[in-house]
């Protein structure tokens, strides 16, 4: 995925109300930008941060500006923007850089599956297979050790999508977590039992089950992002990377 227009570089004054920002410009200019992401974005926001924001330039948009990138510990450079994830993995499947996910012949999107009222964010599909459902996490927090885990705040949803994958599982489908980390600092991912236990509980429950997890890297920068490297993935937070 490239970014098109190029995207704009500024300063983080202050994240609030979850889903604004005020960014200084590199023209001295203030703007509050539109920051895409649910979660607490625990060490991804701290004031003063380098961010690069992206202008709509729509005048029917509330907020023309949207809050993309950040660089973290001086260094690395993280998406924020949760919104990107899905459309960042169909297109890696799509050029098959995602060998574990090939060979299908349709992908969809957004489909409604389950028990409990969800949709499935992509959906393979092919003459003699299982249907494959995979649902994608965004990975952005990054801990000692270049470990990356998740959630960043307690997920309900994400435990709600866990089941129902059990489900899929269940009837003979194939299912998939697939952690796609937005960070380039992460080598390899966890789940954070300290901040949802639940989650993590569930999610080891999943696996005895079935469910398959994925991990990817991704080459990011301000022109673009790509997933392009498998990374390890354990439930515990000893991982050899």
């Amino acid at each position: 995925m490239r970014y098109t227009p190029s995207l704009i570089q500024g300063t983080l004054i202050k994240r609030y109300k979850r889903f604004l920002a005020d960014i200084e410009l590199a023209s001295g200019e203030v703007i509050t930008a539109h920051c895409p992401n649910t979660g607490s974005m625990k060490n991804c926001c701290d004031p003063g941060s380098r961010v690069w924001v992206y202008d709509a330039n729509n005048p029917k948009r509330k907020l023309r500006y949207t809050w993309e990138l950040v660089e973290v510990e001086s260094r690395y450079l993280a998406c924020i923007n949760t919104g990107r994830a899905n459309h960042l993995v169909k297109e890696a499947i799509l050029a098959g850089d995602i060998p574990e996910l090939a060979h299908y012949e349709t992908l969809k999107t957004e489909c409604k599956y389950g028990q409990e009222n969800s949709r499935i964010d992509i959906l393979l599909s092919a003459d003699g297979k299982p249907d494959c459902y995979v649902e994608v996490k965004n990975v952005t927090l990054l801990e000692e050790n270049n470990l990356g885990s998740f959630p960043d705040a307690v997920t309900t949803r994400g435990t709600k999508h866990l089941r129902e994958l059990m489900e899929m599982k269940s009837q003979g489908a194939r299912a998939v977590l697939f952690f796609n980390v937005a960070h380039t600092g992460i080598s390899a991912v966890t789940p954070n039992r300290c901040i949802d236990p639940i989650y993590t509980d569930t999610l080891e429950e999943a696996i005895n089950h079935g469910v398959e997890v994925l991990a990817y890297g991704a080459d990011i920068s301000d022109t673009h992002i790509h997933i392009n490297n498998p990374i390890p993935f354990s439930m515990n937070k000893t991982i050899d990377h």
